[in-house]
C-alpha cells in the first residue's frame, strides 16, 4: 500500500494557508489511494535532537570510522528513527509558509538534523548521492506577497528554491510546488489563493 508522509511547519494550524492546502491534497490522495497510509511530522511537535555536542560529535566520528559513544550512539539512533520515517515513504507532501522570504526555523532544524550522511544522502567518488531516489515531492508553499510582482524570484525566494535544492541532495527530483500567494492582500485575496492552491492540490492528488 502506498505511504505518504506529511511535513507539516506551520504552527497556526486552523488558521494557516499551508495546512490547509496540504489537507486538501491528503484528502483527495486517501480518495485515490484508500489503503494508502499517511505519517504526519510535525516539526512543532516532534523532539528534533539539537544538533550539537554529542550529534555533531557522532558525526564527524561516523565520517573518520570512529567509534561512537554511549551518548553519541543514542542522538545518532534519534537522528536515524526520523530519517527511517522519510525512506518508508513513497511521497513526501511538506507544508512550507514562507518566513521572511526563507523557511521556519523548525522545518530548518528538521533539514539540518535528518540530512546525514547514510542517513539521507552518502557520497563517495561520484559525488552527493540522495538517497531517497524515485519518490516524489509536494511542496504546498504559501506566502504572504506574490513572487514576481515587485518581488522577482530571484531576488527573494529562499522558499521553493531552498526546499527544491534540499530534495535534490537527498535524491528527490519529481517535485511539484502549490503556492497558495498574497495571503497578506486582505480577506478577499488570501481567500481566493486559498482557494485556488486547494484546487490544484485536489487535481495533483487525483494524478499521483
Amino acid at each position: 500500500m502506498p505511504h505518504l508522509l506529511y511535513v507539516e511547519s506551520s504552527p497556526r494550524k486552523q488558521r494557516s494557508a499551508s495546512i490547509e492546502v496540504a489537507h486538501a491534497f491528503i484528502e483527495a490522495w486517501k480518495q485515490r489511494h484508500p489503503d494508502g497510509t499517511v505519517d504526519k511530522l510535525d516539526v512543532w511537535a516532534t523532539a528534533l535532537p539539537e544538533f550539537d555536542g554529542d550529534a555533531m560529535e557522532a558525526k564527524y566520528a561516523g565520517l573518520n570510522g570512529v567509534s561512537l559513544t554511549p551518548a553519541q550512539e543514542t542522538v545518532w539512533g534519534q537522528i536515524r528513527a526520523i530519517g527511517d520515517r522519510f525512506h518508508k515513504a513513497d511521497l513526501l507532501l511538506i507544508g512550507v509558509p514562507m518566513w521572511n522570504f526563507g523557511i521556519p526555523y523548525k522545518l530548518k532544524h528538521l533539514v539540518d538534523a535528518v540530512s546525514q550522511k547514510d542517513v539521507l544522502f552518502t557520497f563517495d567518488e561520484r559525488g552527493l548521492n540522495g538517497l531517497l531516489t524515485g519518490r516524489t515531492a509536494v511542496v504546498a508553499n504559501a506566502r504572504g506577497v506574490g513572487l514576481g510582482e515587485g518581488f522577482p524570484a530571484e531576488e527573494y525566494d529562499y522558499q521553493e528554491r531552498y526546499i527544491t535544492a534540499w530534495l535534490k541532495m537527498i535524491g528527490i527530483t519529481d517535485v511539484h510546488h502549490i503556492a497558495a500567494d498574497k495571503t497578506l492582500y486582505g480577506p478577499e485575496a488570501d481567500h481566493a489563493s486559498r482557494a485556488r492552491a486547494s484546487t490544484e492540490a485536489r487535481a495533483l492528488a487525483a494524478t499521483l
